[in-house]
């Protein structure tokens, strides 16, 4: 059983703490007038909708309806319970906050199968790390790492294990525990053999990398070979119903608040170069997880910076990894640059050999803009000695620079194409200017077969609806009701034995005179935790967010109360209306009549 944190403590939390810190580690914020901005952490979306007022202590998502107070969205971000964020807001507050918060069934909030995974795999990762730090068995791989550059501190930090040769040895460590073995071959641990349906070990004699999702939890291992004999090198969990390589990037979990702090993100392709950079102290790295960069991976940096910073091996794959990634990031509006490293080193080839100041200095401090990588790039494989080979070049780098909006960007550029290239600058921006002719045409001439196209296709109806006057009045009164406890009395009187129309205002209603007969003071944010119901707290957060003068006048208080106790009777004659219509078309006109005669009173009484 959860165990209550009393009120007072609760407010002293509150308090202590500012949401739009709190927020700020999730989420990339930009102030707006009175509030702030951001891309919403829980769906996806490209133009900022998840607002956060300062004022009011709350967040509202005006995109998926998401809301609450800095509990509601630490519970709702990291997936634990609201005694758990408690805990955390608290800590980061300095608040000392009196309460043992169970820690059985950690996971208790999900489905129970994504918990038992989740379980079991924080259980193995604990022990593959053991089995690495602590035993015989595991002293020649730890001997591997160590002269491979990593350092006791790092290995403790990102918990690297080692899992034993053994065909059973994960089978009889989760069965002992309870784990059907059904379940852990879901959840990728273990393998099935096809000639007996037995179970064995997925992974054997590897280095063992935990893998955490965007909440800290262990869905998945990436596994190293030890020796060349054990195929693949590196070996994934396969998809599971909580692991998605597409959608993980290593290491998003711990370098977020130092992300948010940086406005950067390095990013690499492996997790051993986010190992060593960040014992180079580049703290704020992330990597994918052998796989190309996604749209999901970029949703997850854009919440948190709009600066990415491409640090991918040297390489010609490394080469078109970042292009084709650059080129994505920038569809995004993201600010880019990439690291060119020597002599053909991966990142943790260049740590190792020429030491972490170097690196962080040399190849971090000296990344290039996406321009003059773009430059870079269309370079390779060229012979610019030969004038065909040279003209491509020449055009593809003008075409590039055309797109900068910045003029003093595009003449830095064509100024270095204008001295390598012994050209003029005059006609450097001449041929610019003809080519950017010719391409206006043609995108006027798609725009224009748009149109056309478009002209036989029935366009749908885009106005909006606007809201009902007995919504918009309940919402206008639970605004001020929220505020004000004598008001929302007052109010409950006014409307007698009239109830909201709207299912959930009426439900807020009933919680918040529940609240008041608590003796609990008016707090829209405090309140938002006194509400059993998520869809009841997104609704209260939107309210909160309406541009309300909370100095009313009388005639507007008797308005809105007005629209609600008219509301019953509107409807009423919207029935009478279409039974007048039914008695016309039976030719009973005598009844139609009567009807009318009705609808006129209740006119009458509105």
């Amino acid at each position: 059983m959860a165990i209550r944190i009393p009120e007072e403590k609760i407010n002293e939390i509150k308090q202590a703490v500012d949401i739009v810190d709190v927020i700020s580690d999730y989420v990339q914020l930009k102030k707006q007038g009175r509030n702030y901005f951001g891309l919403c952490p829980f769906h996806g979306e490209n133009t900022p909708s998840f607002s956060v007022s300062t004022d009011k202590q709350i967040f509202h998502c005006f995109g998926c309806g998401a809301g609450g107070n800095v509990f509601t969205f630490v519970t709702d971000i990291e997936g634990i319970s609201f005694q758990e964020a408690a805990e955390k807001i608290a800590k980061r507050g300095n608040i000392e906050l009196d309460i043992e918060v169970s820690r059985d069934n950690i996971h208790h909030h999900l489905p129970k199968e994504h918990s038992l995974i989740i379980e079991a795999h924080e259980l193995l990762a604990k022990f593959y790390h053991h089995l690495l730090m602590n035993t015989n068995e595991g002293a020649r791989a730890l001997d591997y790492l160590l002269k491979r550059g990593f350092t006791k501190e790092s290995i403790q930090k990102f918990k690297v294990g080692y899992s034993l040769p053994e065909w059973d040895f994960a089978v009889k460590f989760l069965e002992n525990r309870g784990f059907t073995h059904d379940l852990m071959e879901k959840a990728g641990l273990l393998s099935i053999r096809e000639k007996d349906g037995s179970y064995f070990d997925r992974f054997r004699d590897r280095l063992m990398f935990p893998l955490h999702d965007s909440k800290g939890r262990i869905v998945a291992f990436s596994a190293r070979a030890l020796t060349e004999e054990n195929q693949p090198k590196y070996l994934n969990t396969p998809e599971t119903v909580l692991f998605n390589k597409s959608s993980l990037l290593y290491n998003y979990y711990n370098a977020r608040a130092h992300i948010r702090r940086q406005g950067n993100v390095v990013l690499f392709e492996g997790f051993a170069d986010v190992i060593s950079a960040d014992s180079a102290e580049v703290k704020n790295c992330v990597a994918v997880m052998g796989t190309a960069l996604t749209e999901k991976h970029i949703q997850l940096l854009n919440r948190l910076t709009n600066s990415v910073t491409l640090c991918f091996d040297s390489d010609s794959a490394g080469a078109e990894a970042a292009y084709r990634s650059g080129q994505m990031l920038a569809n995004y509006g993201i600010e880019i640059n990439v690291v060119i490293l020597p002599d053909k080193l991966d990142p943790d080839d260049y740590i190792r050999k020429y030491g972490p100041e170097k690196f962080r200095e040399h190849v971090i401090g000296n990344a290039q803009t996406w321009m003059a990588y773009k430059l870079h790039y269309f370079r390779k494989g060229k012979n610019l000695q030969n004038e065909g080979e040279k003209l491509w070049f020449i055009e593809k780098a003008l075409v590039e620079i055309g797109k900068l909006e910045n003029a003093v960007e595009r003449e830095l550029y064509l100024r270095q194409l204008s001295d390598e290239f012994s050209l003029s600058l005059e006609a450097l921006v001449e041929q610019q200017s003809q080519m950017n002719v010719t391409r206006e045409k043609k995108q006027q001439k798609n725009i224009d077969q748009k149109n056309i196209n478009q002209q036989n296709i029935p366009q749908p109806k885009t106005a909006h609806k606007p809201l009902a006057a007995h919504l918009v009045a309940e919402r206008q009164l639970l605004a001020r009701m929220l505020r004000d406890e004598d008001l929302a009395y007052r109010i409950m009187e006014m409307l007698g034995d009239t109830t909201f129309h709207i299912d959930e205002h009426q439900a807020i209603l009933t919680y918040l005179f529940g609240y008041y007969e608590e003796g609990k003071s008016p707090d829209p944010s405090l309140f938002l935790n006194y509400l059993p119901d998520k869809k009841l707290r997104a609704i209260v957060s939107e309210i909160e967010m309406l541009a309300i003068n909370h100095e009313y006048s009388e005639k507007e208080l008797n308005d809105y109360v007005s629209h609600v106790l008219k509301h019953p009777k509107l409807l009423m004659i919207k029935e009478k209306q279409a039974e007048q219509k039914a008695a016309e078309r039976k030719n009973d006109f005598a009844k139609a009549v009567e009807i009318a005669k009705e609808i006129i009173e209740l006119r009458k009484s509105l």
